[in-house]
């Protein structure tokens, strides 16, 4: 756990801001912007607070919860569409603009990585392992993967090949063979050379497909 809870005050009151899915062969891009003041979020969340990555999929549950509860959260979302015409790090930065700009709060705001996304007004600085750093930053990495997460498995059940439910779209070997074996889905980003030398699609199953505003992730 990086952020102790015994000295809250050095912890700055910023928005933190992280994305999930950008390395990812298919599904959108997710971000998520955070606020809250450290001295008065519970000692249990700051403590508990940790890049997504090192947390079971129960404790980031749980940690959702608490962070839905006790913060302010945006998320924004960018499709594969979107993705394939402006490229993933374009795409990115757009969905953090978005996210930072829903919160409608005036702070500073602490990005994780190197960019920052332009067109906002308040201050932006990007952080390198910010979510080992900054508790807003490690906040929203757990809600874009929660979200991210819950919307690959909902993608998963229409093509279950892929097993997206275990590998969230990223390039493990079952996923990897299946694009191989079945080719893509509408989901796949063709502009990812991964999925490019595979490039005839999967009928796309009956039923309404997730829509490009990912209004589903849009809550606030």
């Amino acid at each position: 756990m990086p952020f102790t809870a015994r000295d809250r005050s050095k912890y700055p009151v910023v928005i933190g801001c992280d994305e999930v899915g950008r390395g990812a062969l298919c599904g959108p891009v997710v971000v998520a912007a955070v606020w809250f003041e450290p001295q008065s979020v519970p000692r249990k969340l700051l403590h508990e607070l940790d890049d997504s990555k090192n947390l079971s999929v129960q404790k980031r549950s749980e940690l959702t919860g608490w962070i839905r509860k006790h913060c302010k959260i945006a998320v924004a979302a960018n499709s594969v569409t979107v993705i394939d015409a402006l490229n993933i790090r374009n795409a990115t930065l757009d969905a953090m603009r978005r996210a930072v700009t829903r919160l409608q709060i005036d702070c500073p705001v602490m990005i994780d990585g190197v960019d920052v996304p332009p067109g906002l007004t308040s201050e932006c600085t990007a952080v390198v392992k910010g979510d080992s750093k900054v508790p807003q930053i490690a906040a929203a990495s757990i809600i874009a993967k929660t979200m991210r997460d819950s919307l690959m498995a909902r993608l998963a059940s229409k093509y279950p090949a892929y097993a997206w439910e275990r590998n969230s779209g990223y390039g493990t070997k079952h996923h990897l063979g299946a694009i191989k074996d079945h080719g893509t889905t509408p989901h796949h980003r063709r502009s990812y050379a991964p999925v490019a030398q595979y490039s005839f699609d999967l009928q796309a199953p009956a039923g309404p497909m997730i829509t490009e505003e990912f209004q589903v992730l849009t809550y606030a």
